[in-house]
C-alpha cells in the first residue's frame, strides 16, 4: 500500500500546488526595472473629430512655373523646367507631381530655397520630351 499513499500524496500537493517564495539572490549592482504587461490603447472616442488631411497633393506641390530669362534658357540649352514648389514638397513629390499634371518624364529634379523662402525646382527632362514644347503647352512661352 505504500504506492497508494505516495499517490495520495502527489495528488494532495498537485492539488495545493508548490510554494517556492522566498529571497531571490541579486547577482548584479544594477536594478533592471521588469518588463511589464502593456496593453493596446482602446479610445473611447477619437480624439480629433475629423481625419487629418494630407497636406501635400499634385496640386499643392507645384505653384508655378518661373518664367524668368535665365529659366527660359534653361528651357532652351538644357532641357529643364524650372518650377516654384511647396516649400514642404521633396525631389520625389515634385518628380510624381509634375509627371501626373503635365504626363512627362523627369530624369532628375534639384530643389533650393532662395533667399525669399521660396523653393525653386528644376526639373530635368528626359530626352524622349522636349522642355519647349511642354513650356509652350504649360503656358510658360
Amino acid at each position: 500500500m505504500a504506492g497508494a499513499d505516495k499517490a495520495k500524496a502527489v495528488s494532495k500537493t498537485l492539488k495545493k500546488g508548490i510554494s517556492k517564495k522566498g529571497t531571490r539572490i541579486h547577482t548584479k549592482v544594477h536594478f533592471y526595472r521588469p518588463n511589464t504587461l502593456s496593453l493596446a490603447r482602446k479610445p473611447k472616442y477619437a480624439r480629433r473629430s475629423t481625419p487629418k488631411k494630407t497636406t501635400v497633393d499634385k496640386y499643392s506641390v507645384i505653384k508655378y512655373p518661373l518664367t524668368t530669362e535665365s529659366s527660359m534658357k534653361l528651357i532652351e540649352d538644357s532641357n529643364t523646367l524650372v518650377f516654384i514648389v511647396d516649400i514642404r514638397a521633396n525631389k520625389r513629390q515634385i518628380k510624381a507631381a509634375v509627371k501626373e499634371l503635365y504626363s512627362i518624364e523627369c530624369e532628375k529634379v534639384n530643389t533650393l530655397i532662395t533667399p525669399r523662402g521660396l523653393k525653386k525646382s528644376y526639373v530635368r527632362l528626359s530626352k524622349d520630351f522636349d522642355a519647349l514644347d511642354v513650356a509652350n503647352r504649360v503656358g510658360v512661352i
